[in-house]
């Protein structure tokens, strides 16, 4: 749904929200989300307008739907029923509910032609489905999980270098016989290869933009300043507020350093972490209790402490960090769980709610994107006090980002 922005005079934003909310990895899984909800938050919010759809399709799902028609089947259903495409998840790539996911969810990572075989697949998808006149988007995962990869090796940031411009190279291809403008979005996460906006900055300034470009003069038969152009053009940031918070980033400056190099966003992914202050050693135990509802087994949590001389700590996993709490450096944690964007406050807990405000308030002075897309896919692992029916949750959170940006 296109909506305007406060303050701002530009063109409205895209907004949507994550189909990985819903479990499914097989495309009529997919289709059936699509008429069982979708529909549902359509004829809510834009009953007499288009309304744009956040695609996510597992590995199986990005394979079956182009096979035979389905794919100009899909597209006649979504002129049908005044829906449309222009952003697509393509982070997870296996079953992301009801069985843990932890760090597969970076399987198979960009070290795996699979991983390549797939995106090229989604851009095929997506570039099939977007409207004429509209730019669309795919996120990504940062690479891998760090953990499982040597970031000393130069051989492995060589590799994501050339995978990043064949990328670059179909999607400029994909624009120049078809006019359309599609993105590849590099979504930082806590543990990532790229763990924050600030590595995936050396990203682009250490491997990317001067090996990167060159490679891609050549494949592309451009001089260098016309395949940096390119290489902006379509290889660019999701930036997740829940990831920017934990991480304690600051979006203002974040987005300011984007811009002096030229770095595009191409999506705002709309969440919200939990934060906590830890307050005096002697009460942890309590806080500890209370946050132990959060220890669920399906997604990793990760928890980035700050400790009160401004030095971050990192766990990998809140069972990890759950023994530590009483650490007598530790003044703030903030973990990795992607908590409903409406709430403020959870009893003992804050969220990151504000990163998102802030956020909001660059996009409304600079409208360094036009894509939105709300991503909180945690509901059916959440504490039974924050559950509540799942299309009413999508709603609320839809109506907090319409409230937050008129």
């Amino acid at each position: 749904m296109r909506v305007s922005i406060a303050g701002r005079e530009t063109e409205p934003v895209h907004l949507t929200y994550c189909l990985n909310v819903y479990p499914g990895i097989t495309w009529p899984e997919v289709q059936a989300n699509i008429e069982r909800h979708v529909l549902k938050h359509k004829q809510r919010f834009a009953p007499d307008r288009p309304f744009g759809v956040g695609l996510r399709l597992a590995g199986e799902a990005s394979s079956e739907i182009l096979r035979g028609d389905e794919l100009a089947r899909f597209r006649e259903y979504l002129d049908a029923h005044g829906l449309y495409v222009f952003t697509m998840n393509g982070f997870p790539y296996g079953p992301f509910h009801g069985q843990t996911v932890k760090a597969e969810v970076h399987a198979p990572d960009w070290r795996d032609d699979e991983r390549v075989a797939y995106t090229l697949r989604l851009i095929q998808t997506l570039a099939d489905l977007l409207p004429d006149g509209m730019d669309g988007g795919i996120s990504t995962n940062p690479f891998g999980y760090h953990p499982y990869i040597d970031t000393t090796d130069r051989a492995m940031w060589q590799l994501f270098v050339e995978r990043m411009v064949l990328i670059a190279e179909r999607l400029h291809r994909v624009r120049m016989a078809d006019g359309k403008l599609i993105h590849l979005d590099i979504e930082p996460e806590p543990d990532g290869v790229l763990g924050d906006c600030g590595e995936l900055i050396a990203f682009y300034e250490q491997w990317l933009l001067p090996l990167g470009v060159p490679l891609l003069a050549v494949r592309l038969g451009l001089d260098d300043d016309a395949a940096r152009a390119v290489m902006l053009d379509h290889i660019r940031v999701c930036f997740d507020t829940c990831h920017v918070g934990v991480s304690y980033e600051d979006p203002a400056t974040i987005l300011a350093r984007f811009a002096e190099l030229g770095i595009k966003v191409g999506k705002i992914q709309v969440s919200s972490a939990l934060k906590l202050d830890l307050g005096e050693p002697g009460h942890r135990q309590e806080l500890a209790a209370e946050l132990a509802q959060f220890d669920e087994p399906i997604y990793l949590h990760q928890v980035i402490q700050r400790n009160t001389d401004g030095s971050l700590l990192h766990y990998p996993d809140l069972p990890e960090a759950l023994p530590q709490i009483d650490d007598p450096q530790a003044e703030e944690w903030r973990i990795h769980f992607h908590v409903p964007i409406f709430v403020e406050r959870f009893e003992h807990f804050g969220s990151t709610q504000e990163t998102i405000a802030q956020t909001f308030e660059v996009l409304a002075q600079t409208g360094f994107t036009n894509h939105l897309e709300i991503e909180t896919y945690t509901w059916d692992v959440l504490p039974a006090e924050l559950k509540q029916d799942l299309d009413e949750s999508v709603a609320r959170e839809y109506q907090w980002v319409l409230d937050a940006i008129r």
